[in-house]
């Protein structure tokens, strides 16, 4: 059976009595290293690694005091706990040893029981703050771990809402997750070229952002299915019961901000994205008909991918239009419909956003299940089945 290792202490002295005294007293209990000067320190330092090093402080070449800043400063001995040893008894050096990083202070001659009595205390510190160091690394590991699950339920549930909701809109397939696209396009241009730059850095996490904004319609649950699904242009009576899916959605959002603290950020910008994307730059859109900078910036976002989806997509009442169809109408709503400076945004963007449209099948890929669903029920979403160019 192997004995377990001991632990080892550097001791520095330039006066060579002090190290043959300072080894006797320790070698019983520890392996000891006795070591003339500081420049021999740091020669046995490239390959040893003491538990604790005793140094005297007035030592010709380099003191004790500008060894233990070497010390400090470098990471791989920082930790090493260094207690000073001399013969002065000026109070003056033991503030200056313990403010240079020093754990203690030991006068010569010194007894071997007060000696052996302060390693033993600062190597029983030294273990300690090492077990303390990996308790706290396995608990941030364990939030780390626990944080992630959080994330992937949440994620898991915000796509199985969003599914629900385009499960009940047979015309509608893949909108959600290409207008999710569309404005990740958009806030990653608008980073690159510093637009909107200051609201953007209100943001906690352009993440959390995008994912939130698959949450924009989920007011469409409480509408009809003959409203939602009529094959026909609604009536103004309709329409109006259309537009509720925005309160609808905004009073679901704040409900789930009521339930606890956690998640309050995602919700946040859910909550906007359901609230704002039919509101339009001139005011005359709904529900609140808020008007040019007071709708906030993801909602005006949010209102180019939607209308753009839309005009690319199959509805009841209309074929699709081209990539190209699309973003004439787009470019021309802006100062009315749009925030001028966002179409500019949309303009360098457009190819971008003809290849999502075109590839809408590949934006499916995040929800399979509603894709397979959808084609259970013979429902292929528009874009899967009709060119949009």
């Amino acid at each position: 059976m192997f004995a377990p290792k001991r632990q080892s202490i550097m001791l520095v002295d330039d006066n060579q009595a002090t190290l043959n005294m300072g080894k006797n007293m320790l070698k019983d209990f520890y392996e000891v290293y006795a070591l003339p000067s500081a420049e021999r320190l740091f020669a046995f330092l490239e390959n040893v690694t003491p538990d604790l090093i005793l140094m005297d402080i007035l030592m010709p070449g380099m003191s004790g005091f500008e060894a233990i800043k070497i010390l400090k400063a470098n990471a791989r001995f920082a930790d090493i706990p260094v207690i000073f040893v001399t013969s002065k008894g000026d109070e003056m050096d033991e503030l200056e040893g313990l403010a240079f990083g020093a754990v203690d202070y030991v006068t010569k001659p010194f007894s071997s029981a007060i000696l052996l009595r302060r390693i033993e205390h600062q190597i029983l510190i030294k273990k300690q703050t090492q077990e303390l160091k990996k308790l706290n690394d396995n608990l941030i590991e364990m939030v780390k771990a626990k944080t992630t699950q959080i994330a992937r339920l949440q994620s898991s549930i915000i796509n199985t809402v969003a599914e629900i909701v385009e499960f009940r809109d047979a015309f509608t397939g893949g909108h959600i997750h290409r207008t999710q696209r569309y404005v990740e396009l958009l806030i990653n241009y608008m980073i690159e070229h510093n637009i909107y730059s200051e609201e953007i850095a209100t943001w906690e996490n352009t993440d959390s952002i995008v994912s939130a904004t698959q949450l924009h319609d989920l007011g469409k649950i409480f509408i009809s299915d003959a409203i939602l699904n009529k094959t026909g242009k609604l009536t103004p009576e309709e329409f109006e019961i259309m537009k509720q899916h925005v309160t609808k959605g905004v009073e679901v959002i704040r409900r789930m901000e009521q339930e606890g603290e956690e998640e309050q950020a995602f919700l946040k910008y859910a909550e906007i994205s359901a609230a704002a994307h039919h509101e339009k730059w001139d005011g005359s859109g709904y529900p609140l008909g808020l008007k040019g900078p007071d709708i906030p910036l993801l909602g005006r976002l949010m209102a180019i991918a939607d209308v753009y989806d839309a005009l690319i997509s199959t509805r009841p009442y209309k074929k699709p239009l081209s990539a190209e169809e699309a973003a004439k109408i787009i470019i021309k709503g802006a100062g009315s419909h749009f925030d001028p400076r966002l179409v500019d945004v949309f303009r360098q963007l457009q190819s971008e956003f003809a290849a999502v449209a075109n590839h809408c099948c590949g934006a499916l890929s995040g929800a399979p299940s509603t894709q397979k669903r959808q084609q259970r029920n013979g429902v292929l979403p528009p874009c899967c089945s009709e060119a949009t160019s």
